[in-house]
């Protein structure tokens, strides 16, 4: 039942106390706002390294040949490995862990793209359909390689935006025609990439796998082998076979890491993902412990409160208040601080976020380690609650004292 005098005798005590009332209030809004903002802020910036790894997979493995450098059953080291198509025949029937698996070469040097009057030197690259769609290059224009690109040897050619700027200015350049080394290829589409090195990225071409190894007499060659494991299976472990069958058919120790070249995504992915895990437990401890401070704090007011007003709490037991109008009375000035203050600290906290995220893309500033912040809701709510809690589990102690004081002793004090 909601009962006005006490309200009013609570917002009394708090006017009559404004600096201490203040004060303590302030100790729980610093806490929840400081959580709010770390918790935020921490999450920007875990948006923004992981966005780094743009929109490939996370759990691909890049794969390519080198030299031994162990020597192995008489052979010499030094000895240079060449991937084949046949290699790629036999992970596809063999590596019963592999999901999808996309070749790619490239034209050695960087090779002029003309079109009319322009050109530029972009490196160019002969991939698999799939490669880009692993790799996290995303259509901008048109389409990317497929299937009937790569199956009939098409000249076609899907250009970086940063290229398709440069050559074609503001016009469209999809279903143009652009020349590398005396052939022309047809423009199917444009791609930008999100993340680490989006811009160099995008001063690439790239024309089906097919036709790079006929029209660039690199016929049975692979350079560099882009895999993604099945759902549930690690990369690691299907990087440990994929190590094994190589080593079967090109006769190198399983040891030597020289022979092949090996770049696991899902590996970084998870450290990143670790050094994060370290940090949302860090800024926890952190925010709870500032909280827990500014709890502490309202349980020590409330207590001098209840000194401050133990005549006053013996003349009420005096005429008649119960023990449990005593502590609701001390429970609700304390759980009105936490609560109000509390809920001031969630909402200047969530506030400042929302200015730094509107001030990022207004600007369409990229910071290369910090994405927009946030706070999950349900965070925010949960801190709600726990204030609110917290706010009387303050109070309760101070309140069970008061409800014990004797009348006759709470007369007698001064």
């Amino acid at each position: 039942m909601f009962d006005i005098d006490k309200w009013q005798e609570i917002l009394g005590t708090m006017r009559k106390n404004k600096l201490r009332t203040f004060l303590t209030a302030f100790g729980v809004f610093w806490g929840i706002f400081m959580l709010v903002l770390l918790l935020g802020v921490g999450k920007g910036l875990e948006k923004g390294v992981v966005n780094r790894f743009g929109d490939g997979a996370k759990n691909s493995i890049f794969v390519w040949s080198g030299k031994t450098a162990v020597a192995h059953k008489g052979m010499k080291p030094g000895r240079e490995i060449k991937f084949t198509n046949q290699d790629l025949d036999a992970i596809k029937r063999e590596l019963l862990e592999l999901n999808l698996m996309a070749p790619r070469n490239r034209i050695w040097g960087e090779y002029t793209i003309n079109y009319k009057d322009q050109n530029g030197s972009y490196q160019v690259f002969g991939a698999a359909p799939d490669f880009m769609e692993i790799n996290g290059e995303r259509a901008f224009r048109g389409r990317i390689l497929n299937e009937l690109d790569e199956r009939e040897k098409r000249k076609v050619i899907v250009l970086g935006e940063q290229v398709a700027q440069v050559l074609f200015k503001e016009q469209n350049p999809v279903g143009e025609y652009v020349n590398i080394r005396g052939i022309h290829f047809k423009v199917v589409g444009t791609f930008k990439v999100r993340g680490n090195n989006s811009g160099r990225r995008e001063e690439r071409a790239y024309i089906p796998f097919s036709t790079l190894q006929t029209a660039f007499n690199q016929p049975n060659q692979v350079q560099l082998m882009l895999l993604t494991a099945q759902d549930g299976v690690p990369a690691k472990e299907m990087e440990d076979k994929l190590r094994t069958l190589l080593a079967q058919r090109h006769k190198f120790a399983e040891t030597d890491d020289m022979a092949i070249g090996v770049e696991n995504t899902e590996a970084e992915y998870l450290k990143v993902q670790g050094l994060f895990n370290g940090i949302r437990v860090f800024v926890w401890i952190v925010g709870i412990g500032t909280l827990i401070a500014g709890i502490v704090g309202v349980s020590n007011i409330m207590l001098i409160i209840v000194k401050e007003r133990t005549r006053e709490i013996g003349v009420r037991k005096a005429l008649g208040a119960t023990p449990l109008s005593i502590v609701s009375l001390i429970l609700q000035e304390s759980v009105v601080i936490t609560a109000f203050s509390g809920y001031l600290g969630l909402l200047f906290g969530t506030m400042i976020l929302a200015v730094i995220e509107h001030l990022l893309v207004s600007s369409g500033a990229e910071l290369p380690f910090f994405a927009s912040p946030e706070v999950d809701l349900r965070v925010a709510l949960s801190a709600t609650v726990v204030l609110v809690i917290s706010g009387a589990i303050a109070g309760l102690m101070p309140a069970l004292r008061a409800a014990h004081i004797k009348p006759i002793e709470a007369l007698r004090a001064d």
